[in-house]
């Protein structure tokens, strides 16, 4: 098909399967992170589209941190049933034993241990060469900087400064054994392509994503939820009633709600076309130090 006559969705969908096959024929394991996000289920089916009607030949990894929201791991063992993926859970066992959570740890050191510890910690037994994820180069600016296959070294960790050259669609895949490669096929969409693919495939996602009546509060001008009963509340807070919604899930302690009527996908593409701000504002792991993604990426966070 001639790529001119393709819309700018069908020219993403293209080379987003074009990666996912180009990186399964190259690999030996590879692995899809599932973060249970909006860019999960895309990228989830755009691998189901790039291998029908044959079942998706890797599995899904999750690293469960035992902190994120309800809905998401009631949606996550849905979703995996309903649409029989071979989804793989790692928690740090050992640094939850030892009481590691956002509130006690502080998110900087509870990323790490919980996220990047357990991450590498799983990607290593489970002997993956290549880990596919979801990640856009216009969420974030050290995101940005990434190679649709990005290495890592035989510790997981990644060098900005001393990356493959990447032209056009040629992408290197040469590793040595220990190494191994992460693979972004929607490097190059943006959260208002993810919102009308999710439109056009009417692709489930976890209902949080849509204004509801939630209980939260507000602290140092972040709009946390209430999730369950480990939340901790200061002197004098008290948790209310706001119509919000999110968009982007995490942690619960560590992701802020947005206020918002957005109650349908179109309401929300509306709203994406008029933000002025980015979907990671309320990522408070995103603000905790100076360039504090891209130090967690060069340790081996995703």
């Amino acid at each position: 098909m001639n790529p001119g006559r393709l819309s700018h969705l069908e020219q993403l969908e293209a080379e987003s399967i074009h990666i996912l096959r180009e990186v399964v024929a190259e690999f030996d394991r590879p692995v899809m992170l599932y973060s249970i996000g909006k860019d999960s289920s895309v990228l989830v089916r755009l691998a189901q589209k790039a291998f029908a009607p044959a079942p998706l030949p890797f599995p899904l990894l999750h690293i469960d941190t035992t902190w994120k929201f309800r809905a998401m791991i009631e949606f996550r063992d849905r979703f995996a049933r309903e649409n029989g993926l071979d989804l793989r859970i790692h928690t740090n066992r050992r640094a939850l034993a030892e009481g590691a959570s956002p509130f006690a740890w502080g998110s900087n050191k509870y990323t790490q241990v919980m996220k990047t510890h357990a991450l590498l910690d799983a990607l290593r037994e489970g002997g993956y060469d290549a880990a596919f994820g979801g990640a856009r180069r216009d969420e974030e600016r050290s995101r940005a900087k990434e190679r649709v296959l990005s290495f890592r070294d035989a510790y997981g960790q990644w060098d900005p400064k001393n990356q493959r050259p990447e032209l056009w669609n040629l992408y290197n895949g040469k590793i040595r054994k220990g190494e191994s490669i992460r693979a972004f096929p929607m490097s190059n969409w943006t959260e208002l392509d993810v919102w009308q693919y999710i439109w056009q495939e009417d692709i489930p996602i976890v209902p949080l994503y849509f204004a509801a009546p939630r209980r939260v509060v507000e602290r140092e001008g972040t709009l946390l939820m209430v999730d369950d009963e480990r939340f901790p509340l200061l002197p004098g807070e008290e948790p209310r009633t706001e119509v919000v919604r999110f968009r982007t899930l995490g942690c619960y302690p560590l992701t802020g709600a947005v206020r918002s009527n957005a109650v349908t996908l179109p309401d929300i593409l509306r709203e994406m076309v008029e933000a002025t701000t980015s979907e990671r504002q309320g990522r408070l792991i995103d603000h905790d130090e100076a360039a504090s993604m891209e130090a967690k990426k060069r340790e081996g966070y995703f």
